[in-house]
C-alpha cells in the first residue's frame, strides 16, 4: 500500500513512520500552497517556549536589562523633542510634543523590535531547521510576539508620562486591544516575508534596518497626520502604521478620531501583508533545510 501526502520533501520526519511497515511516497505541493494553520495551533506550547526563549535572549548578559525596554522610548523622545519639537517648530496642538511622540513611538518599536528579530530568526535557527521538522511558521511569529513584555512596559510608561501632564485616559482606551492586533499583523506580515526572502537573498538582513528607517519617517510619528495635505495624505493611508499609530494616540492621550478611511486602509494593507507573507512562506518553506 502507498499513503500519498503533500508534505514538503525537507519535512520528512522518520520518527512518525508507522509501524505496519508500509511505503509513504513524499510528494511536493503543486499549485497554491496550504497554509496548514492549524499547526500553528498544535505547536502552541513550541510558540510559548520560543517566545519565552527569545525575551530572556534579548537581555540575557545585559547590565541594564528590561530597563532597556524604558530607557530606549524615553531617550527617543527626547532626541525627537528636541530636533523636531523645538528646531523644526513642529506643532501638536494642545498636546505636549513629548506626550504626542511617545504615544506614536510606542506601538512603531513593538513593530520595529519585532521585524528586526523576525526577520532574521530563520536563519538564526538553521541548526534547529535542519533537523527536526515542526511547523516553521512558529519561528518568526516567536520572535515578532517576543516584544510583547517591552510593548506592556512602555504602554505603561506611556500612561504615567501622560499623566504628569495631566492626561489620564478615557474608555477609549479599551480599544487599545485592538489596534495592537493591526499592529500585530502589520509587524507579522513584514517578519514572515522577509525571514523567508532572507533565507534565499542574505541581503535581507542590510535592508532591513534601512528599511525601518524610512518606514519612520512615513509613519505619522513626529508629525500630525493631518499636517500633511494632497496626495500625501492618500500615499499615507497605504502605511498599515498610521491608521494604527494614530488609533492608538486616540485611545491612550485622547487625540481626534482618525480618519475612519485612513484605519480601514491600514487595516486591509496590513491584512494583504499577512496573508500574502504566509503563502509566500509556505511556499518558499519547502526549500528551507536545502539552501538555509
Amino acid at each position: 500500500m502507498t499513503t500519498r501526502t503533500h508534505e514538503p520533501l525537507a519535512q520528512t520526519d522518520h520518527d512518525h513512520l508507522p509501524e505496519t511497515g508500509a511505503e509513504i511516497l513524499v510528494e511536493r505541493e503543486r499549485g497554491w500552497p496550504s497554509l496548514r494553520l492549524w499547526e500553528l495551533w498544535e505547536a502552541r506550547e513550541l510558540l510559548y517556549f520560543l517566545v519565552w526563549r527569545d525575551v530572556k535572549v534579548r537581555y540575557k548578559q545585559t547590565a541594564l536589562g528590561v530597563a532597556w525596554a524604558v530607557l530606549q522610548p524615553i531617550l527617543t523622545v527626547v532626541v525627537f523633542t528636541v530636533f523636531f519639537n523645538r528646531v523644526a517648530n513642529i506643532s501638536t496642538g494642545d498636546v505636549p510634543y513629548p506626550v504626542f511622540a511617545l504615544a506614536g513611538l510606542v506601538p512603531w518599536l513593538f513593530l520595529a523590535n519585532g521585524v528586526t528579530i523576525g526577520s532574521a530568526s530563520l536563519v538564526a535557527n538553521a541548526n534547529v531547521i535542519t533537523k527536526v521538522y515542526f511547523p516553521r511558521l512558529v519561528i518568526p511569529t516567536a520572535a515578532t510576539l517576543s516584544g510583547a513584555p517591552d510593548f506592556a512596559i512602555a504602554f505603561v510608561i506611556t500612561l504615567i508620562v501622560a499623566a504628569c501632564y495631566g492626561i489620564f485616559p478615557t474608555l477609549a482606551i479599551l480599544a487599545v486591544p485592538f489596534v495592537l492586533l493591526l499592529v500585530l499583523a502589520t509587524g507579522l506580515g513584514a517578519s514572515i516575508w522577509l525571514s523567508a526572502a532572507n533565507v534565499e537573498y542574505r541581503d535581507v538582513r542590510y535592508v532591513v534596518p534601512v528599511a525601518l528607517q524610512l518606514w519612520l519617517l512615513a509613519t505619522p510619528i513626529v508629525y500630525p497626520a493631518n499636517q500633511l495635505h494632497s496626495p500625501w495624505n492618500v500615499i499615507l493611508g497605504l502605511n498599515p502604521m498610521a491608521g494604527a499609530v494614530e488609533a492608538f494616540r486616540w485611545a491612550v492621550i485622547g487625540t481626534p478620531f482618525p480618519s475612519v478611511g485612513l484605519v480601514l486602509t491600514s487595516a486591509v494593507v496590513a491584512l494583504v501583508m499577512l496573508g500574502s507573507g504566509a503563502f509566500y512562506f509556505r511556499a518558499m518553506e519547502r526549500r528551507f533545510a536545502d539552501i538555509i
